[in-house]
């Protein structure tokens, strides 16, 4: 079965081709970075725009690499929850007028699900494992045992981890996005020049959850309390510090759930699951098996939205054509979430 996957949830217009939920026979992703750069962050009105503008060329693009037409394309799906939700709005009313126009099945995908099955596009990965989910909008610690049966164990009672990266760099000037920049000046800086505070939380409901607005604090407005003597006080140093206690954060959490439920293999998603730091921190524990996404299928993109969506219809599910965007998606604390 050869899907048609499409994905507009912030800003990167994104459509792929699927083959049997593992076969990627293209993947094209338009981003509107250059556009929001000016702004520091994400500007939701001008991302609906873009979408707009350029979900149709994206798509014919899309078509033309795979060497295509939409008559070989067995069924569509786009990204209904979570995002933006003009960004949503346009890739899923595009999807459903296509499906429609072509009387082919559509499907809806939550977001989310498309992050966590990134990975298992370029690996066979068995059920149950740990999932991490890293982006700009989320930080979540989960079991997964299905590519839709996901039990969220902890998630950021605040910031994500993507959100923090990019206030930090937004306050020193460093450009967006931040996770970019600051991975990369902290390449040429000493993780010891500031002893930034981890957050606190420690057991019952918040065993596993995870917290960067202190830590986001204490390097915006309280550098000096933290810095060490003798360590220089530059942009690489700030970002070396800084990206090795958002990553400790994270580690230390993602490691308490590995232990607690005696599973190996941790799957990450998300752009943050691009992170240098992140993988070779993950790496450090010989008895735990990381497994990436390569990096081009870290970001935003169409692949892993039809690899998810493949699944869905080959368990006989359809989406109906009063299908609707929702910018957020439930966190069960305790339960399974499969909504898409």
């Amino acid at each position: 079965m050869k899907v048609l996957g499409i994905e507009s949830s912030c800003d990167e217009t994104a459509a792929a081709i699927v083959e049997d939920g593992k076969k990627i026979l293209s993947n094209v992703v338009a981003t509107q970075i250059p556009f929001h750069r000016i702004y520091k962050g994400v500007v939701p009105e001008i991302a609906s725009r873009k979408h707009a503008e350029w979900i149709l060329p994206v798509v014919k693009q899309c078509l033309k690499e795979a060497e295509f037409s939409l008559s070989d394309v067995d069924a569509i799906a786009a990204t209904n929850r979570p995002g933006l939700m003009g960004s949503l709005l346009v890739g899923l009313t595009f999807g459903k007028t296509l499906a429609w126009s072509l009387n082919k099945p559509f499907i809806a995908v939550n977001h989310m699900l498309g992050h966590l099955y990134a990975a298992h596009l370029e690996n066979d990965i068995p059920y149950p494992y740990i999932g991490l989910l890293v982006s700009g909008g989320h930080s979540i610690i989960c079991k997964v045992s299905g590519f839709d049966d996901i039990e969220i164990l902890g998630t950021t009672v605040d910031d994500s981890v993507g959100e923090a990266f990019d206030k930090v760099a937004k306050f020193y000037g460093l450009g967006y996005p931040g996770g970019v920049i600051i991975d990369k000046l902290a390449k040429e800086g000493n993780a010891a020049a500031a002893d930034f505070p981890l957050p606190k939380m420690q057991g019952g409901e918040h065993r596993y959850d995870v917290s960067f607005s202190g830590l986001k604090t204490a390097v915006i407005h309280q550098r000096d309390m933290f810095w060490k003597d003798g360590f220089e006080k530059n942009n690489e140093n700030l970002c070396a510090a800084f990206q090795e206690t958002a990553c400790r954060t994270i580690v230390s959490r993602l490691f308490r759930a590995v232990d607690d439920t005696g599973l190996k293999t941790v799957v990450a998603g998300g752009g943050v699951a691009a992170n240098s730091r992140l993988r070779s921190m993950l790496a450090e524990r010989s008895d735990v098996h990381c497994i990436f996404p390569p990096l081009k299928l870290c970001g935003d993109n169409g692949a892993m939205i039809a690899g998810v969506a493949y699944h869905l219809l080959e368990r006989g599910e359809r989406s109906g054509w009063n299908t609707t965007a929702s910018a957020r998606i439930p966190a069960f604390k305790r339960g399974l979430n499969r909504g898409r």
